[in-house]
C-alpha cells in the first residue's frame, strides 16, 4: 500500500529554506516573496559543484514547492563560479558492498533530481555556464530549455569511469537529440565544446560570453514567466512527453485536451489581451481548470507525490 502523498507546505520567501548545497534566490533580486522567476544555484564552488546526495535532498524538497506555488511561474538552475558541475562527487564515492541495497530497491539519486525537474509543471531552464560531465549534464535533460557555453567543456564521460548512463538519461537524451548523436556521446565518453555538432540540439543556445549564458537564460525566464500559461505551457510538455504511440491515438488525445483548452479562462484571456493590445495575465491551474481527463497515462509512483498543505496555506493568509 502507498504511502500518503507529503504535504508541501508553501514559503513566503524562498531565500529562508533550510538548503544546504544550492541556493535559491527570487528574480528580480531582493524580492521579500517568491517572484514568478526563482534561481536555483549548485553551490559548491570549491569542489565544481559536483553532486551530493545533500543536492538531491534540496532539489527534492524545493521542486514541489515550485510545482504548487503559483507565484512561480519558471524555474533557472546554474552553478556557481566558473564551472556548472563536475559530475558526482568521486571524493565522496559510492556505497560500499555493506551499505548496498537489492537492486530492486536502489533508485538513482541523480535520477530523484532529474524527476523531480520533470514532473515540475512550471518549465525549467538550465544555464550551463562553465563545464559539466556525468551527472552535471544529465541532471538538465528533463528541463524545457538548455543553454550552454560555447567554448566550455561537456560531456557523457560514464564509459571512461567504468559506470552506465544515470539520472533518466536513456530515456530522455535519445529523445532530445537521436540516437546517432546518443550513442557517439556515450560510446566515446569524452568531452566537447558547447558548439560541438556531436550535441546536436541538445543545447539550443550557445552563447560566446560566460557571464551571457544566465543572462540570457533569466530574458527567457521572464518573457515566459510573462507571456505565457503556466497551465497550457505544462499540458503541451505532458502531450509531448506522455503522448500516444500512433498517429490516431495522438489525434484522439489531442483533440480533447485541445477542445477542453477552448473553454478555459486561459484561452479567453489570450484572445482577449491579443485584440487588445494589452498583456496578458494568466491565472488557469492545474488543479481547477486543467482537463478532467489528465493523467491520462498511467502513473508510476517511485514515492508519493507531494500536494499541497491548503491548511497551513491558509492560516499564514
Amino acid at each position: 500500500m502507498l504511502a500518503d502523498p507529503v504535504k508541501v507546505q508553501i514559503p513566503k520567501s524562498y531565500e529562508t529554506l533550510p538548503v544546504k548545497d544550492i541556493k535559491v534566490s527570487h528574480y528580480p533580486e531582493n524580492a521579500p516573496e517568491a517572484t514568478g522567476v526563482i534561481v536555483v544555484t549548485l553551490n559548491r564552488p570549491k569542489q565544481g559543484n559536483a553532486f551530493t546526495l545533500q543536492m538531491m535532498k534540496d532539489f527534492e524538497l524545493v521542486y514541489p514547492m515550485f510545482d504548487l506555488d503559483e507565484r512561480v511561474k519558471c524555474v533557472v538552475v546554474t552553478g556557481a563560479g566558473k564551472l556548472f558541475c563536475a559530475g558526482a562527487d568521486l571524493d565522496i564515492g559510492f556505497p560500499s558492498a555493506g551499505e548496498r541495497e537489492r537492486l530492486v530497491d536502489h533508485r538513482d539519486s541523480g535520477g530523484r533530481l532529474n524527476l523531480a525537474i520533470y514532473r515540475c509543471r512550471k518549465p525549467t531552464i538550465v544555464a550551463l555556464n562553465g563545464s559539466a560531465v556525468g551527472l552535471g549534464m544529465t541532471l538538465g535533460l528533463s528541463a524545457a530549455i538548455r543553454i550552454a557555453h560555447a567554448s566550455s567543456k561537456y560531456g557523457f564521460v560514464f564509459a571512461r569511469r567504468g559506470i552506465t548512463m544515470e539520472s533518466n538519461s536513456s530515456f530522455f537524451l535519445p529523445r532530445l537529440i537521436g540516437y546517432s548523436n546518443a550513442l557517439y556521446l556515450l560510446t566515446t565518453g569524452d568531452v566537447y565544446r558547447g558548439d560541438s555538432k556531436h550535441f546536436g540540439s541538445l543545447f539550443q543556445e550557445v552563447i560566446e560570453d560566460q557571464p551571457g549564458v544566465l543572462k540570457r537564460a533569466l530574458e527567457l525566464a521572464t518573457t515566459i514567466a510573462e507571456r505565457t500559461s503556466t497551465l497550457a505551457g505544462f499540458m503541451n510538455r505532458e502531450l509531448m512527453w506522455r503522448g500516444k504511440p500512433s498517429a490516431e491515438e495522438t489525434h484522439l488525445l489531442d483533440s480533447a485536451v485541445l477542445y477542453h483548452m477552448f473553454a478555459n479562462k486561459d484561452c479567453a484571456e489570450g484572445v482577449q489581451s491579443f485584440m487588445q493590445k494589452r498583456d496578458a495575465k494568466f491565472t488557469a491551474t492545474l488543479e481547477e481548470d486543467g482537463p478532467p481527463l489528465y493523467p491520462w497515462f498511467n502513473e508510476v509512483d517511485t514515492g508519493s507525490r507531494p500536494r499541497l498543505d491548503r491548511t497551513a496555506a491558509k492560516s499564514k493568509l
